[in-house]
């Protein structure tokens, strides 16, 4: 296992193919800062073009993910400053990485901890854990995707509950939502994701980014053009030697070895 420490984010290489990204702002329950979104999208920017990635898990502490937007960096800055910082930048760089992200949640995801788990693909939550866009408390709103990507994943009525009340749902809540993935025990939510990421380390890594990019882009498309789309994401994985030999190995009723070619 290799390790780089910056200042408040951890980047642990577990294995050749998993990567755990760790926010690491205990003492403020890893508020995000510019700082450590800084940080972050350096990290993630730097999985692109990293033949061996296969997943990444992203994750904060057993007592929080992520409890929102610093607040006393936020009561500083001015309009045009909170313009300047382009933090949909540094967002874009979690939700455009090429292989699948897996959020590990314990505690509070909370605002901004919310959409920066809703840039991944997959949320593994753990009982205790409590989601929620609580920005309308503080005289603002969502500002990083969480009235959009809310919105697309529990529904416009749901969406309109969260973010103009700012109450809280707890895991299941989340869960029977859609908002979450998978709830497990609290002390249980790492060992699961990274079940997940090496489940994901053994598939056909072509496949997985063709069916991550036709989730993510075919859900803003009309239907006629995500099926076309999918259509020609098949097509595509028609030419891999993954494709080969996945259907060999499934006749030949072994497992199978993909090479991402």
């Amino acid at each position: 296992m290799t390790e780089l420490t910056l200042s408040e984010v951890i980047l642990e290489r577990i294995h050749p193919g998993i990567a755990v990204v760790r926010l690491n702002r205990p003492h403020v329950r890893n508020a995000l800062n510019l700082s450590i979104r800084q940080e972050l999208a350096e990290v993630f920017r730097g999985f692109m073009d990293d033949d061996e990635l296969r997943c990444v898990i992203l994750t904060g502490d057993e007592k929080s993910f992520a409890a929102g937007a610093d607040i006393e960096d936020m009561s500083k800055i001015s309009a045009i400053e909170m313009y300047q910082r382009h933090t949909e930048r540094l967002w874009n760089a979690v939700a455009e990485c090429p292989v699948p992200v897996i959020s590990a949640v314990n505690g509070f995801a909370l605002g901004g901890g919310l959409e920066l788990a809703m840039n991944t693909d997959i949320i593994v939550a753990g009982r205790n854990a409590r989601f929620g866009q609580p920005e309308v408390k503080v005289g603002i709103m969502p500002g990083a995707g969480g009235t959009q990507r809310l919105t697309r994943a529990v529904g416009k009525f749901q969406a309109m509950y969260l973010c103009l009340t700012g109450n809280l749902l707890n895991a299941d809540e989340a869960y029977t939502l859609g908002l979450v993935s998978k709830v497990v025990d609290d002390e249980a939510v790492m060992t699961e994701a990274l079940a997940l990421a090496h489940h994901i380390a053994d598939l056909p890594p072509i496949a997985l980014a063709q069916i991550k990019e036709v989730i993510i882009h075919g859900a803003d498309a009309s239907l006629g053009a995500a099926l076309a789309m999918e259509r020609k994401a098949v097509q595509v994985l028609f030419a891999s030697q993954d494709k080969q030999e996945g259907m060999k190995a499934f006749l030949e009723k072994r497992k199978p070895v993909f090479v991402g070619k």
